[in-house]
């Protein structure tokens, strides 16, 4: 197989010739493809019936023959002109290159001759005189001349000799201790004072009020973000003026004066939940256990005065969100003591006369 050959051209082809070349050879090809676009113009001239001696209009299948045709001619038209662009531009972009350097040209007449020196400026003033030099360091001092040999010690006179100490002279003997002395009679007993008067009675206490009830079965309780008492229905001692309500979450405390009020909360998980107390629908902050940390124990004690006809519930509400809380079964899952101290009104006639929070263990 033979390499492929090429005409000469003649006269050769330059650089820019060549440029001129490929730039003609793109707008021949745009003129055609305007041909070309005019012929599918006809194409939809007939289509249209606008095509000039046109009898028949054109059938269903012929339009939709056309419409292929124009299609796939455009699609190749778009084709073709975006390889056009990108020659041209590749034309338009390609660099020039220099031509080779031409003859060097005659060398320029030589300039005038050097001009005559000018006069001396005049002279600059003189400089002060400069500071004076350091003094010098003082020079090292000469040796000592050799110290004389010291003349010798005289001799020293002897010491006398010390005379002996005397003998200590010995300890005498303690003496014995005398005899202890006879004790005396006992003095005679003095008369029997007469009985003094006997004091006022004091006032009877009030009767004992008391009240304990537990939840000993165990029960799961759902808790509201609002909080949710805690049913006590087990193991209930009252005294008649201390009543439980039907759910056995709400005691009635009919007498008033001051109570002393604990409970105690054993749930079987660790959780992240807050006991209270709520008396009279308020809720009571010094019973408040809010602990830090999850926690499965529970308990607190306060004394507070209540009016008449209070009521006490013991309830359990979330930290932060909702859950579940099952309490201990087969003992004291929860409890609640109430134990009224006294009916007296407190000195200072505040709802709470003294609260007394049980730390944690």
């Amino acid at each position: 197989m033979s390499m492929p050959t090429f005409p000469q051209i003649d006269p050769p082809l330059t650089r820019e010739g060549s440029l001129n070349e490929i730039i003609s050879s793109i707008a021949a090809e745009e003129l055609s493809l305007s041909h070309i676009l005019n012929a599918e113009g006809e194409k939809l001239q007939y289509v249209l019936g606008t095509l000039p001696g046109l009898e028949d209009a054109a059938a269903f299948d012929e339009v939709m023959k056309v419409n292929q045709s124009i299609q796939d001619t455009l699609s190749d038209v778009m084709e073709q002109q975006a390889l056009l662009t990108a020659k041209l531009s590749a034309a338009m972009k390609a660099p020039v290159l220099p031509g080779p350097a031409g003859p060097a040209g005659p060398v320029g007449p030589t300039g005038p001759i050097e001009g005559p020196t000018g006069p001396d400026g005049p002279a600059g003033p003189t400089g002060a005189e400069g500071p004076a030099g350091v003094t010098g360091p003082t020079g090292p001092t000469g040796p000592d001349g050799p110290q004389g040999a010291p003349g010798p010690a005289g001799a020293a006179g002897a010491t006398g000799a010390t005379g002996p100490a005397g003998p200590a002279g010995p300890t005498g003997p303690e003496g014995e201790a005398g005899p202890a002395g006879a004790e005396g009679p006992a003095g005679l007993t003095g008369a029997t004072g007469a009985t003094g008067p006997a004091g006022p009675t004091g006032a009877v206490g009030p009767g004992l009020t008391a009240a304990f009830a537990a939840n000993t079965q165990g029960s799961t309780i759902l808790v509201a973000l609002g909080g949710v008492p805690i049913a006590l229905p087990n193991a209930q001692v009252l005294s008649p003026d201390i009543t439980a309500g039907s759910g056995n979450t709400v005691f009635t405390a009919t007498q008033a004066g001051t109570y002393q009020i604990s409970y105690h909360v054993n749930t079987t998980l660790a959780l992240l939940m807050g006991t209270r107390l709520v008396i009279n629908g308020a809720n009571n902050a010094a019973s408040t256990i809010a602990p830090g940390v999850a926690t499965s124990r529970y308990e607190n004690q306060i004394t507070v005065y209540l009016p008449a006809n209070s009521t006490i519930s013991l309830q359990m509400y979330p930290l932060t969100l909702a859950g579940a809380a099952a309490l201990v079964g087969g003992g004291a899952g929860a409890s609640l003591t109430i134990i009224r101290l006294d009916g007296s009104e407190p000195a200072n006639d505040s709802e709470h006369d003294t609260e007394i929070p049980l730390e944690d263990e």
